[in-house]
């Protein structure tokens, strides 16, 4: 298993550019420090395994999830693992440690620009209340939310624009894979278990 576990979400990645781009650059590096899991190649009629997926989650230190904005959130099938893999008992609730220091770092796409994320207004960061349900996902289940990677404009961006940001996103997943090997990254404040909970409503 690696220490940098990928999960790539893109319904079509054939059609996709900056998706397909990222994921190309984190399948050459060592598979010993990254592993890419194709959630929609893996379980393209949305039948999750769900003990392969904890099994993944658990061996890696640094978990990235890859995936286009979709309606200001994740693709459908990147939302069922959400809601299967991170179970109750495992991954938050009484119990629910498995994930607990781990990292979580997004790496994101969306068609629109900037721009188009801004309150009318609002002259805040456009797209950080977006980025809400994820940093508490990661707080629920004690992992580390880490400044995520985002192109914005996919649609319009040149091929130098999306070469310059795979790589990047390669830099990255290599220099966490380090940290993960060097114990640079630290752990998030512990969260009570009974903090840890979410209903089914």
């Amino acid at each position: 298993m690696a220490d940098v576990l990928v999960l790539l979400a893109h319904p079509d990645l054939a059609r996709s550019r900056v998706n397909r781009a990222l994921a190309a650059q984190a399948r050459l590096l060592p598979s010993d420090m990254v592993e890419v899991r194709d959630i929609y190649a893996l379980y393209p009629d949305y039948v999750i395994d769900v003990e392969a997926e904890q099994a993944a989650l658990a061996a890696a230190r640094t978990v990235v999830w890859v995936h286009p904005i979709q309606w200001y959130s994740m693709p459908a099938l990147m939302k069922l693992w959400v809601d299967e893999v991170l179970a109750f008992r495992w991954a938050y609730g009484p119990d629910g440690r498995a994930l607990v220091g781990k990292c979580l770092w997004l790496a994101l796409s969306t068609g629109g620009v900037e721009t188009s994320y801004q309150k009318l207004g609002d002259a805040g960061p456009a797209f950080e209340r977006f980025l809400a349900p994820y940093r508490q996902t990661a707080e629920m289940v004690g992992m580390r939310f880490l400044d995520p990677l985002v192109l914005h404009g996919a649609h319009r961006a040149d091929a130098h624009a999306v070469h310059a940001h795979a790589h990047a996103f390669a830099q990255r997943l290599l220099a966490l894979a380090g940290e993960t090997r060097a114990g640079a990254i630290a752990p998030p404040p512990e969260v009570a278990a009974d903090e840890r909970r979410i209903t089914s409503d």
